[in-house]
């Protein structure tokens, strides 16, 4: 028998009653905007696809990302990223991430990044190709002005070099 658990993630848990406020009030202004769309040149089936989380995703060899920065600024988000390889299994990573449980994509890291279930799209012709290096950043930064104006560009270039085709996001 599968017992069911009621997990609540609280986004707003390092903030002061102040803060926390405002911020909910910022989101409660936001307006729909359009999606940048971009059609695909060719089939899917042709293009090399790359992933992209918002879970603060990093191999374990690498730099983790600096959530005691975040604590203790929780205005401040770490807005940098890491490269994932297509190989990489919940074994071979570490998830920081502030404002949700990570022990299921400690157990399954295809619950936040589908590593595997992009693979089994190529191995069935679905995606031309699973790109080599797959991309992580934080979800949680309230001033994207360098995710923006540095990150971004970055990964961008990143992705350019290996001819990636379509970006897959997930976000957290």
């Amino acid at each position: 028998m599968l017992m069911e658990t009621s997990k609540k993630v609280d986004s707003y848990r390092f903030l002061n009653r102040p803060a926390k406020k405002l911020v909910k009030s910022w989101i409660s202004r936001e307006r729909p905007r359009p999606i940048p769309w971009t059609p695909l040149k060719r089939p899917l089936s042709e293009c090399v696809v790359t992933l992209v989380s918002t879970a603060g995703i990093s191999c374990k060899q690498d730099r983790a990302f600096d959530i005691e920065g975040e604590r203790r600024n929780p205005w401040w988000g770490d807005p940098s990223f890491r490269v994932i390889p297509q190989t990489a299994t919940e074994h071979d990573v570490r998830i920081d991430h502030l404002h949700v449980d990570t022990s299921y994509a400690e157990r399954d890291l295809d619950c936040i990044f589908p590593l595997r279930r992009l693979r089994e799209l190529e191995q069935a012709g679905e995606v031309g190709q699973s790109a080599w290096s797959h991309y992580s950043i934080m979800g949680y930064i309230l001033d994207p002005r360098v995710l923006l104006s540095e990150t971004l560009p970055k990964m961008i270039r990143c992705m350019k070099d290996e001819i990636v085709d379509a970006v897959a996001l997930i976000p957290m």
